[in-house]
């Protein structure tokens, strides 16, 4: 079992739930649940999961699904902003969607477009749609994405978040097994709070960090 939580490093986890396949730790400091490391797919296996997926630009149900956090961000920057799609899968469609309304978009994915370059340029805005809750060692990667996101910018985040365990042992979206690492509200006001960011809720599974609370625009609901 994890001796410490992959995000915050605090050693006080407990058992949040267990099924016939894994189990699941809570971290009782910032919240986050994850699935102990040798339960973790090889990364041969990994991809091999993602290798099925079937998305592509011209799914108009897939582009409805990414305009949840597209649409939002949109409103949100200048048309000359600069913005990287980290974990853009096999097609990209961010970055297509986005030179559709003349916003550049680079597309970075450690399987698919690994081109280590990219993530050392700034950039004025980051999207990582259904991607964070692959990610084994978030603490380095929220503290590398900190370092490549402009001081006004914005990281938009999908994925499905934690309400209690009793709905966790009846969820869908524990049971896919690259699916490692499980964010709750609470959690991500923690992680606004770590990096000194700050948080506004943008739909039930999209969340938005703002490097610096001056970028927020008024009239938006900030958590």
């Amino acid at each position: 079992m994890n001796s410490y939580c992959p995000l915050c490093a605090e050693s006080s986890l407990h058992e949040f739930h267990q099924d016939n396949k894994r189990a699941y730790l809570q971290c009782s400091t910032c919240g986050l649940v994850n699935v102990p490391a040798k339960y973790h797919l090889s990364p041969t296996d990994e991809k091999a999961e993602y290798d099925k997926h079937q998305n592509t630009a011209n799914d108009a149900g897939y582009r409805r699904f990414l305009s949840r956090t597209f649409e939002p961000l949109v409103a949100r920057i200048q048309n000359d902003s600069l913005g990287l799609d980290f974990g853009c899968g096999p097609e990209p469609t961010i970055c297509i969607m986005a030179q559709e309304r003349e916003i550049m978009v680079s597309n970075y994915d450690p399987y698919y477009f690994n081109q280590p370059e990219l993530l050392k340029r700034q950039y004025d805005f980051l999207t990582l749609t259904e991607v964070i809750e692959h990610v084994a060692d978030p603490q380095s990667l929220l503290t590398q994405l900190d370092s490549i996101l402009r001081q006004t910018g914005i990281l938009a985040i999908m994925t499905k978040r934690v309400i209690d365990q009793q709905a966790f042992s009846n969820w869908h979206y524990k049971n896919d097994p690259t699916h490692i690492c499980f964010y709750s509200l609470s959690t991500f006001e923690w992680i606004g709070h770590k990096f000194g960011w700050q948080l506004e809720v943008i739909d039930k599974d999209v969340v938005f960090f703002y490097k610096k609370q001056e970028a927020v625009r008024s009239g938006f609901r900030i958590a």
